[in-house]
């Protein structure tokens, strides 16, 4: 029986997307909007886009999910350590948790905010500070902490290629996704030379 060796080629590329997508908007908060104030009209622009680029972020994430759901994938590659394959396995899981609950709490800010009307619609102006919503300071900490995953998942991408040198990058490249089984290999070799 064949085997999967690399994921579906739609989760290939969303997953380069999402990160740059994602990368991106981390960016533009923490680096680009924190520093502007409320009343300096370019936080307009830079609200337009971080709140654009989150709902895409949303959308893409969800479809991201539903492709995983229903596509076979390559087995997870041992590290040699159980306790950083458990780590490994956890942190894909809070990965998508944390994208989802992002978007969840600027989107319900911008609602709260009525955001909405004053960035898409031209109505109002914004409020002096986000910060007298609770939801910006979980939107804050959400944000770090999606920083830090980042900074894991590269890590252990980093530690696979460099130190376990087992291929695991190639799972997420375009490329043939079916590859004869090791022990099918086998068991059709060992008939053969049976027979002869």
């Amino acid at each position: 029986m064949p085997e999967v060796s690399r994921y579906h080629p739609l989760l290939v590329a969303l997953h380069w997307l999402l990160a740059l997508l994602i990368i991106a908007a981390l960016a533009l908060g923490a680096f680009v909007m924190a520093k502007v104030p409320n009343t300096d009209p370019m936080k307009l622009e830079a609200l337009r886009s971080h709140m654009a680029g989150g709902a895409l972020i949303l959308a893409l994430m969800l479809v991201r999910l539903f492709i995983r759901a229903r596509t076979a994938h390559p087995p997870m590659l041992p590290t040699g350590s159980l306790l950083l394959n458990k780590v490994a396995w956890a942190s894909h899981r809070l990965f998508y948790g944390l994208v989802i609950a992002m978007a969840a709490s600027g989107m319900t800010m911008a609602l709260q905010a009525g955001l909405l009307d004053v960035v898409y619609g031209g109505h109002g102006t914004l409020p002096p500070d986000l910060w007298i919503y609770r939801l910006r300071a979980v939107h804050y900490v959400v944000s770090r902490l999606l920083m830090c995953l980042i900074a894991l998942h590269i890590t252990g991408a980093i530690f696979h290629a460099l130190i376990l040198k087992d291929g695991l990058l190639r799972r997420m490249a375009f490329g043939r996704r079916m590859r004869a089984n090791r022990q099918s290999i086998t068991s059709t070799v060992q008939q053969t030379i049976a027979k002869v």
